[in-house]
């Protein structure tokens, strides 16, 4: 559900970005996620939603590998889930999925100086990352109520569905590739060091 959220906040993020408007975001366990919105650039936006939870997913990868970072991350986080929150107007299973990762979030800040953000961070963004290849599965073998974007560009643009489909889940897996060798690269520091560093960057623990 999260990273559904995600997705939708990529397209909703580019269509406010483009010239359109937003007029809902709507999450579902079994039929996936939908954002209704008005005007904006579909070539854009269509692809945003994959696109953009795979650049998020990336960045969370790179940022999971460290726990300052991931501090960092958290807060960025929150934000992009009030965001979601906002647009969900009466879509109380989204309202209450996004209320429950914002609490989730701030009480990993309060476990050992905010060590557990790591794991959930670089969870959240292992999910977010492969999203994409989950969700052209999900279209062409699952069959899910919702059409995917994949799709509906195919239908706009040309092209197959399937093309699309594979052409951003490949990617989606180089975001992630590129994430993880950026992040041995930026923080060698071993665990320990992190914990001490942590504990002097915005400290919180019971």
């Amino acid at each position: 559900m999260l990273v559904i959220a995600f997705h939708e906040f990529g397209h909703a993020i580019t269509a406010c970005c483009t010239g359109g408007r937003v007029k809902s975001i709507s999450l579902d366990p079994h039929e996936g996620g939908v954002t209704h919105m008005q005007g904006g650039i579909s070539a854009i936006t269509l692809p945003a939603g994959y696109l953009g939870s795979s650049i998020i997913g990336a960045l969370l990868i790179f940022a999971g590998f460290n726990i300052i970072a991931s501090k960092v991350a958290s807060i960025v986080l929150g934000v992009c889930f009030l965001l979601t929150l906002w647009w969900a107007r009466r879509d109380w299973l989204t309202i209450v999925t996004v209320l429950l990762a914002v609490g989730l979030l701030v009480a990993c800040w309060f476990i050992a100086h905010g060590e557990a953000l790591k794991w959930v961070v670089l969870f959240i963004g292992v999910m977010s990352g492969l999203y994409s290849v989950w969700d052209i599965c999900d279209d062409l073998i699952l069959r899910k109520v919702n059409s995917s974007d994949a799709s509906v560009f195919a239908q706009r643009y040309g092209g197959s569905s399937r093309c699309w489909g594979l052409l951003w889940s490949m990617v989606s897996l180089i975001f992630i590739a590129i994430a993880i060798v950026a992040a041995i690269a930026a923080f060698p520091q071993s665990f320990s060091q992190q914990e001490e560093d942590s504990k002097s960057f915005l400290p919180t623990k019971f």
